[in-house]
């Protein structure tokens, strides 16, 4: 059961995909959601991380500019980041390579297992795992065209990274993110929906 209404989502997000406010509270219970604060964090953190529910694959098309921001570590001059900018498949091939399961640059998979579905699932071995958890080999790209899936996804992360039991937006960010990224819109999007 949501105890954040429909109404109050939709004014939060209201760009959000069509049918996905249904698709959550069909699975929420799934992700040990089952107070408000606990919904309003998965609600949150998902928001922020498909951009208002507007999105459900990551979007690497980024600047030269943007690239040094945001990945650094792997584009510390502007001459690198320039080779790679405006290019998502070279650039999630090159930042997700030899890590989270994925192969070297040039196979591909930081492509192929980019982030997908609400919570932005990356790298082979996660998507591995969640298929294991669904009982049932998937297509990657599935779950940025299935909503049900989308949702599984991020009902999965939830699970395996046990973010219901934490109550600090900023520790679930971490968890979810790997640092603080976005950390101020997802605490003013778990306030909003929790004064709603």
């Amino acid at each position: 059961m949501m105890h954040i209404s429909q109404t109050t989502f939709n004014k939060i997000f209201p760009k959000a995909i069509k049918g996905v406010y249904q698709a959550i509270s069909k699975y929420i219970d799934l992700a040990g959601c089952f107070n408000k604060q606990q919904q309003a964090m998965f609600l949150a953190q998902c928001g922020h991380e498909t951009a208002g529910f507007t999105t459900l694959s990551e979007n690497l098309n980024y600047s030269a500019d943007g690239l040094m921001k945001v990945f650094r570590k792997y584009f510390p001059n502007p001459n690198i980041a320039r080779q790679y900018e405006r290019k998502p498949e070279k650039i999630a091939s090159k930042v997700y390579a030899n890590r989270m399961g994925n192969g070297p640059e040039e196979t591909m998979d930081g492509w192929n297992y980019r982030g997908r579905g609400l919570i932005q699932i990356t790298g082979k071995s996660n998507y591995i795992k969640f298929s294991q958890w669904l009982g049932d080999t998937i297509n990657p790209k599935e779950v940025s065209s299935n909503l049900d899936l989308a949702v599984k996804a991020a009902v999965w992360y939830w699970i395996f990274n046990n973010l219901a039991s934490i109550d600090s937006v900023q520790k679930v960010t971490i968890r979810i993110n790997g640092g603080t990224n976005g950390l101020e819109e997802r605490c003013k999007l778990y306030r909003d929906l929790m004064v709603s």
